[in-house]
């Protein structure tokens, strides 16, 4: 079972990425919609390199931190002594951020001057995610049923998003499959945080009752208020995208009376 402070990283590593995702797609698309004749512009491409660079930082801290925490494994993988596997949740955990690391280099690189095939950063994704999810469909959870329900309830999220991720290397810039695969990253990093309140309360103590059945009904419902919560966040995030890039100014080039006189209430925002 792991700690609190493991899972609110992980948590976090998804919602970065979930909530920059959230605003940076909208607003590619409506720069694209505003000028149809070219490609991304360029501040666009240099947020993909951004992304890549971060996404690979962040996954080498990750893996940094399930092997050398206090109870980590410390890059020991079988013990001699005891001729038994050790810390395998650990490697685990450290093998998913390897994929997503690489997953970032590509990111990097398909927007270098090496100029990858178009999809390959997508591909690297969806196999980052589906390792993802096989490794926690393969883990032992140690007879802990609750433990192995909320992970099995992730396994929704992470599918979801692997699936949406492999359709976008062939349907490149598809709206609606980044918005659901930004809604699935979201989804990631917030019940990632749940597992760790569930499991390992940051104020100590012991983690909730793992043979209550009511746990299991309330986590399960709780999973689903959680993805409401991440679709609202990606709505919400795309409609003030879409104010910032086109609301306002459609207001400031109004040329009837409605419009100069909202132009006089919004003179100091243009």
């Amino acid at each position: 079972m792991s700690s609190f402070k493991s899972n609110a990283l992980r948590g976090t590593f998804f919602l970065v990425f979930g909530l920059g995702w959230s605003v940076k797609y909208p607003l590619k698309y409506l720069s694209r919609k505003l000028n149809a004749d070219n490609q991304a512009s360029r501040w666009i491409q240099k947020l993909d390199i951004l992304e890549g660079a971060a996404k690979a930082f962040l996954a080498i801290a990750g893996m940094l931190a399930e092997q050398f925490i206090p109870d980590g494994s410390h890059m020991g993988l079988y013990s001699g002594g005891t001729y038994s596997w050790e810390k395998l949740t650990n490697w685990q955990y450290t093998t998913m951020y390897l994929f997503y690391g690489l997953s970032g280099i590509v990111d990097v690189l398909a927007y270098s001057p090496l100029k990858l095939s178009l999809g390959l950063d997508r591909l690297l994704l969806s196999v980052a995610m589906f390792t993802e999810g096989f490794l926690f469909c393969f883990h032992d959870y140690n007879n802990t049923a609750l433990d192995q329900h909320l992970h099995s309830l992730l396994l929704i999220a992470i599918f979801g998003g692997a699936l949406c991720a492999l359709m976008e290397v062939f349907l490149r810039d598809h709206t609606i499959l980044e918005f659901f695969r930004t809604s699935f990253f979201i989804l990631q990093g917030s019940w990632f945080w749940q597992i760790g309140f569930v499991l390992s309360p940051p104020w100590g103590g012991p983690g909730w009752d793992q043979t209550d059945r009511g746990n299991f009904n309330f986590l399960t419902m709780c999973f689903f208020w959680h993805y409401a919560a991440a679709l609202l966040v990606t709505a919400a995030n795309s409609v003030f995208s879409y104010w910032v890039k086109n609301g306002v100014p459609s207001l400031c080039s109004s040329e009837d009376g409605d419009g100069w006189q909202e132009r006089d209430h919004l003179i100091i925002a243009c």
